[in-house]
């Protein structure tokens, strides 16, 4: 499998299963997209901001719920292994993604695995094991929390930089030479984890060090 990043912005997803599984597909895809829950019951478990629909569709009726709702993706997360299948062949048939959630390794062509997720805005770390192992998963996210921490500041500091350098005119060369440096020096991951200084000021003492040190303007 080939790992890709997906944007669910103003897309929905349909998820079939009101259990602790559809609950946590729900919350992971209500982030972004439009999320709607069909199951008989729920549990108490957080659905996050997702719509929930008290119906419990046999196997020929799922279809018509994909029909009526036009998910981007769907969610097959029930405990019927009869109601999972439909709504595996029912998404295929209509070229649409799909999430067996029932289901550990080999996967079907065509099947969506959602991985184990480590975010700090805007960076996002996946890690996925081919539905194999998925406590591996869990124990790798753990790992790269801590490693990750400070990530998304230095991304959003990155794109401030360059532009700051774009605006000075500094050639594209020494622009990337200049954010390469600044990702790679423990002193500005310092600043931007502890927060004792603003971006802006971090911005300018790498300006001051770098375009004092040889770096010419074009």
């Amino acid at each position: 499998m080939i790992p890709l990043l997906h944007d669910f912005t103003d897309a929905t997803v349909l998820v079939f299963g009101g259990g602790p599984v559809g609950a946590r597909k729900a919350r992971r895809f209500a982030r972004e997209a439009t999320v709607i829950v069909v199951s008989p019951t729920f549990t108490d478990r957080d659905f996050g901001p997702s719509e929930r629909v008290r119906a419990a569709p046999g196997p020929t009726e799922v279809a018509a719920w994909i029909d009526r709702t036009s998910p981007a993706l769907v969610v097959a997360a029930t405990d019927d292994r009869d109601v999972n299948d439909a709504v595996d062949e029912a998404a295929r048939a209509r070229d649409v993604l799909v999430n067996r959630a029932d289901r550990s390794g080999g996967r079907d062509f065509g099947s969506v695995v959602v991985p184990a997720t480590v975010r700090d805005d805007p960076v996002v770390v996946s890690v996925a094991t081919g539905g194999r192992a998925p406590a591996l998963s869990r124990y790798l996210r753990r790992e790269l929390e801590e490693s990750i921490s400070g990530a998304g500041s230095m991304a959003t500091f990155c794109a401030e930089l360059r532009r700051e350098l774009k605006s000075r005119n500094v050639s594209s060369s020494r622009r990337q030479e200049i954010v390469t440096d600044a990702v790679n020096s423990p002193a500005v991951w310092t600043a931007l984890r502890s927060g004792t200084s603003n971006d802006r000021q971090v911005i300018e003492d790498v300006l001051d060090e770098e375009l004092s040190t040889g770096g010419e303007s074009t």
